[in-house]
């Protein structure tokens, strides 16, 4: 996506247009749920502990980038819901075998940990997931009903 998107005014909205694609902007910490160019939804993300960079091998605490697709959920994960990336693709197992290492899996947007209480607020703004896409569970119950299966994820570094 060349440029810069506009976004939407929420408020202005008499119903959420269908979300086309998902765009993840790593470096701005930002996720954006897009009907067409237009943004719907913007989110502030957490990312995994090592956050630069493309995920090269399992253990290595990135989160992926390039185009993938959201493809399955699980409402009843570790985690606040969660829906799955399709990450690896082809060239990430390529990629990983060539160092003769595992790519890993379980790439996933999901909310905050089952078991975070009241520790809740220390995760909000931190990279801590092992490689996934965080975002608060108000967030996430919000991405769970406006994403179908399917829909197309950009990962920008």
């Amino acid at each position: 996506m060349s440029g810069q998107a506009s976004e939407l005014t929420t408020a202005a909205l008499t119903s959420t247009p269908a979300v086309s694609q998902v765009l993840v902007r790593k470096e701005d910490r930002r996720l954006y749920l897009m009907a067409g160019s237009d943004v719907v939804r913007s989110y502030r993300i957490s990312l995994g502990d090592n956050p630069v960079g493309h995920k090269l091998y399992e253990g290595d605490e990135r989160t992926p980038e390039g185009r993938y697709t959201l493809d399955w959920r699980n409402e009843n994960s570790d985690f606040y819901k969660s829906i799955h990336i399709s990450y690896p693709n082809d060239e990430d197992r390529s990629l990983a075998a060539a160092w003769g290492l595992d790519p890993g899996g379980s790439i996933m947007i999901h909310g905050l940990p089952n078991n975070a209480g009241d520790l809740a607020f220390a995760y909000i703004g931190l990279d801590w997931t092992d490689g996934c896409i965080a975002v608060s569970n108000e967030e996430m119950e919000e991405i769970w009903q406006l994403v179908a299966d399917g829909t197309p994820i950009h990962i920008l570094p």
